[in-house]
């Protein structure tokens, strides 16, 4: 094929050159491409330029045969270029794999896999083993193109995985590619370490051979081992009388949380609980002025604490609730005095109450600190943990190995600002959903 160019200030003035100059020639002609080769400026013309194809003529043989009969081209000006024709085709090709995808994915039985929306280039690959099929195929092979195109899926995940090696796990033995992208997810969301290679252990020691074929069963698997370790206390509607007392660092939102625990007894629960309230947070008079007018809203007893002697009587004036909350002064990890504050409260108050004592935590803080704070309120003897600013965070392994590395459950989520609404019951379930894929507050 002869290649030629023609230029012009116009598209449609380098064809009409083309076409004038290869005459009764131009009806084997094949448009290839028309580009732009320089814009409209000031002082400057525009300049096009079509390029075409021409078959050149060949020898003639001594013994011809009858010619076969070639269908007569489109004319130039009604041709579509090669460039662009190509496009179109691809486009085609794409749209017609997602057909066949969507098709088989309908046909399969919901017991069997389940797959993820192949990549184009997955899709081009499925159409390049489906091309030139006129008929419809009946479900048991577009069922066997479904499992292929899921399977093609997998392997591409696995194998960009494969490549992940920024923290590789210090096992004994390596970890199968089928397993680097529930490593990867877990690493990233800021799990211990030495929690995560543990759980890989035994993942990889236990897991049946034939659930290692897909990265979907994998995760499910590893779904299910991490929901097992995290501890959760049950919420009890059958309580006689009980007292919660909220400790923890500065800033956590233990006062907002007593606000929503108050709502959620006295106005959410099956029966509408009697609450009392106990401030010991004298330090902060914004934090006594807030939960009073939380109070009065919901029509609430409360009393304020400012010595540990005093702590006792308020709790008797409080006898006739079902449920008294009592928010503690916020303090640092390290600032021993105000903790031993909070620790002589609950020595002078051992034997006529029993006191279930909840540290309230961040979840945006890295796992290292959140253990260090626990071992600094530990001494306040920690039944359960309860864990704020989940809105405000994107990695929720730290939450999951400070439960299992101090196995005390947690009670509570609070998952935004709004009162009352923004308070869950802990479930590992959710911890576990938050973990390995993302937090949003339509999370079960």
């Amino acid at each position: 094929m002869k290649i030629l160019t023609y230029s012009g200030e116009s598209a449609q003035e380098a064809l009409k050159k083309a076409m004038d100059d290869l005459g009764e020639l131009g009806d084997g002609a094949e448009l290839i491409e028309t580009r732009e080769l320089q814009k409209r400026a000031l002082g400057k013309k525009p300049l096009y330029e079509v390029v075409v194809g021409i078959d050149e003529p060949s020898v003639k043989p001594i013994v011809r045969k009858k010619a076969p009969i070639v269908p007569r081209r489109t004319p130039l000006n009604e041709q579509k270029s090669l460039v662009n024709e190509s496009s179109d085709v691809m486009l085609d090709l794409s749209a017609t794999a997602a057909q066949i995808s969507k098709v088989a994915n309908m046909a399969q039985d919901e017991q069997s896999f389940s797959y993820s929306k192949p990549q184009p280039k997955v899709a081009m690959s499925a159409m390049a083993k489906a091309k030139n099929v006129a008929t419809p195929k009946p479900p048991v092979e577009l069922k066997a193109i479904a499992k292929d195109i899921s399977a093609l899926d997998d392997k591409l995940r696995l194998i960009e995985n494969m490549f992940w090696d920024e923290k590789s796990p210090s096992l004994e033995t390596a970890i199968p590619p089928e397993f680097a992208e529930i490593y990867k997810l877990a690493s990233n969301s800021g799990m211990n370490k030495d929690h995560l290679d543990k759980i890989m252990h035994l993942t990889l020691e236990h897991m049946p051979f034939k659930m290692r074929e897909s990265s979907v069963t994998v995760k499910r698997y590893f779904q299910t081992i991490l929901r097992k370790m995290v501890p959760t206390r049950l919420e009890s509607t059958n309580v006689g009388k009980k007292v919660i007392m909220l400790v923890g660092p500065t800033g956590v939102g233990k006062t907002t949380s007593i606000a929503k625990l108050a709502a959620r007894y006295s106005y959410l629960m099956q029966k509408k609980y009697k609450v009392g309230l106990v401030v010991l947070d004298t330090y902060r008079i914004g934090a006594v002025e807030q939960l009073m007018q939380y109070a009065r809203m919901m029509k609430l007893g409360i009393e304020t604490v400012v010595d540990p002697p005093e702590f006792a009587g308020a709790l008797e004036s409080l006898s006739y609730c079902d449920y008294i909350l009592i928010d503690t002064m916020g303090s640092s990890p390290y600032d021993r005095e105000k903790i031993g504050k909070i620790y002589e409260c609950l020595e002078l108050s051992e034997g006529k109450f029993n006191i279930d004592t909840t540290l309230v935590l961040p979840s945006s803080v890295k796992y290292e600190d959140l253990k260090a704070t626990y071992d600094s309120f530990s001494e306040l003897n920690i039944d359960t943990m309860m864990f704020t600013k989940l809105d405000e965070t994107r990695g929720f392994g730290n939450i999951f190995s400070l439960a299992f590395e101090t196995q005390k459950p947690i009670s509570y989520f609070s998952i935004g600002q709004e009162v009352p609404e923004d308070l869950k019951v802990a479930s590992s379930d959710f911890l576990i959903e938050c973990l390995l894929n993302g937090f949003s507050k339509g999370t079960k």
